[in-house]
């Protein structure tokens, strides 16, 4: 999809401080919707929500503007909940069936784990050849994923692959490894070959 894609209709809150462009309402927080999200290069996500009090439409809110729990909910900042600016304006969201609702623990800046619940996937990539790339989406060590996690402390967070842990109580141990990987830097590309060639044995007879 191009520039917004349809979200899951996610029941939550958002603070109402985003509502009066952060002059007033802090504290406060009116039931809303998820709708759309959209995706602009070099800005955090982008998030429209329906305001049910209302029946408004309200768009262009940052993930740290909802939590799903208002009784003392989390305050960690925007750069904490989604560490990377969107890639592009091409994007696909999509619930991995094999980690749908699955406990989650996300490593954030202050070296601290989150726990919380996957729901959903964001990723992005160039989809149009006769258009100049001049994003870094398919680089390989470049691109990220964002990954939507509902944390237990009652804000969402965005976070690519490897800064999240998934736990499924029938695949994975109790005690878990630390990864120590590195970041993939290829390209793998299957017709680079040059001993091997289709071509050589066509015929039209």
């Amino acid at each position: 999809m191009y520039l917004i894609a349809n979200l899951p209709p996610v029941r939550c809150y958002v603070r109402k401080e985003y509502l009066y462009d952060l002059e007033k309402g802090q504290g406060e927080y009116e039931p809303c919707i998820w709708i759309s999200v959209k995706s602009i290069k070099g800005k955090a996500l982008y998030i429209e929500a329906m305001l049910l009090n209302y029946g408004a439409v309200y768009d262009k809110l940052p993930i740290s503007a909802f939590v799903h729990q208002t009784d003392a909910p989390g305050d960690l900042p925007l750069d904490f909940l989604q560490i990377w600016d969107a890639f592009s304006y091409n994007i696909t969201v999509l619930e991995k069936a094999s980690l749908s609702k699955l406990r989650a623990k996300v490593l954030m800046k202050d070296s601290n784990l989150y726990e919380g619940t996957y729901m959903f996937t964001i990723d992005s990539c160039h989809s149009d050849p006769n258009e100049l790339d001049v994003s870094l989406s398919q680089t390989p060590d470049e691109h990220k994923s964002f990954n939507i996690i509902k944390l237990d402390n009652g804000q969402f967070c965005a976070q690519p692959n490897n800064r999240v842990l998934f736990f499924d109580q029938s695949l994975t141990p109790g005690g878990v490894k630390v990864p120590d990987f590195k970041v993939s830097t290829h390209e793998f590309i299957c017709e680079q070959s040059d001993k091997w060639s289709a071509g050589e044995g066509w015929s039209y007879e």
